[in-house]
């Protein structure tokens, strides 16, 4: 990339154009403006927040590249604000020790924004793009929700590594009767608290749950507690103070702690965003899990990203993995 090359900042252009069902969309205000390979810009995501964007990035960019990209990204679509967020492999490892190199506070162009309230399907979400790699709301689970909301009315609903309980606020608004929301970082949980109330909607401590996952899991079990949809969207890898959790190797174990909650005829929601890890395989992983629980369960609907602002080609296929099962 050169700093001045029109090419990229024609791409940009286009690459924004394919979205124009969510441009005009005034319900939703949270999308994917760029999506890799796809959209002809290796190594490189951009989400939109209401105006203020979130550049990622999958390699590492010489600081020529960056400045390029970004000068780019603002003669493109002159937004609000850009910040950037690095992503190397491992980023991971990085994130705690040099926070300030993977994810500036700062934005790279624009004013900073603090936080920020972002439209989903009419719902409200607050965003705060200087927190991290992560910064409130996973847009590829856009459609995934969007089906929730017509599913759960008068139903219990059990949201599993909850992170803003983006998935409880929209089982809310759908009608369901009672929603826990489980995750093991309680500032998370906190954000989604602040998410509910956003919507207009009740906060009960009691159902938003700081804890290990698997932990729960295993009390809720004992306690003979059952839901009618159980929602399980792990990080692909994770570390607790008493466990890891390799979605490659442990999901059929996540999996059969789940099945056992279910409710008859109730349905386990099985998410994955690993993208080494093909439909099919992850599908049978989820099913494995569901026998081992002693259950039955047939795989009802296949769910995934958008292909909207989520568009794949067959050498980037979606990293977002969704299977409903009903159980009996």
């Amino acid at each position: 990339m050169s700093p001045s090359s029109p090419s990229l900042v024609d791409r940009l252009r286009s690459a924004r154009e394919r979205r124009g069902a969510l441009l005009s969309d005034a319900r939703t205000t949270a999308f994917r403006l760029v999506n890799g390979v796809p959209d002809g810009m290796p190594d490189v995501t951009v989400d939109t927040f209401a105006g203020v964007h979130v550049v990622s990035l999958y390699r590492d960019f010489t600081p020529v590249e960056e400045q390029a990209l970004l000068d780019a990204a603002q003669e493109a679509w002159s937004p609000r604000s850009l910040y950037l967020k690095r992503r190397p492999r491992e980023a991971r490892v990085l994130a705690n020790t040099a926070r300030d190199v993977i994810a500036p506070e700062q934005p790279a162009r624009g004013e900073a924004v603090e936080s920020l309230e972002a439209l989903e399907n009419g719902l409200r979400f607050l965003i705060r793009p200087a927190q991290g790699l992560s910064v409130g709301l996973y847009l590829d689970m856009r459609e995934t929700r969007a089906w929730l909301l017509g599913q759960v009315k008068g139903l219990t609903v059990l949201n599993l590594f909850s992170y803003t309980c983006a998935f409880g606020v929209v089982a809310t608004a759908a009608g369901a009767s009672r929603v826990l929301n489980i995750d093991t970082s309680r500032r998370v949980l906190d954000w989604g608290e602040e998410n509910a109330l956003l919507n207009g909607q009740p906060v009960d401590r009691y159902d938003y749950v700081a804890g290990d996952v698997f932990d729960w899991l295993g009390r809720l079990a004992k306690k003979g507690q059952g839901f009618d949809v159980v929602i399980s969207d792990p990080p692909s890898f994770s570390t607790t103070r008493t466990a890891r959790f390799s979605a490659a190797r442990d999901y059929p174990q996540l999996a059969e702690a789940a099945a056992r909650l279910v409710a008859p005829g109730g349905r386990l929601v099985a998410c994955c965003n690993l993208s080494t890890l093909t439909p099919r395989r992850f599908e049978a992983m989820v099913l494995e899990g569901v026998g081992r629980a002693g259950r039955q369960g047939r795989s009802v609907l296949a769910l995934g990203p958008s292909p909207v602002d989520f568009p794949w080609s067959p050498e980037a296929p979606p990293g977002l993995k969704v299977h409903v099962v009903q159980l009996r």
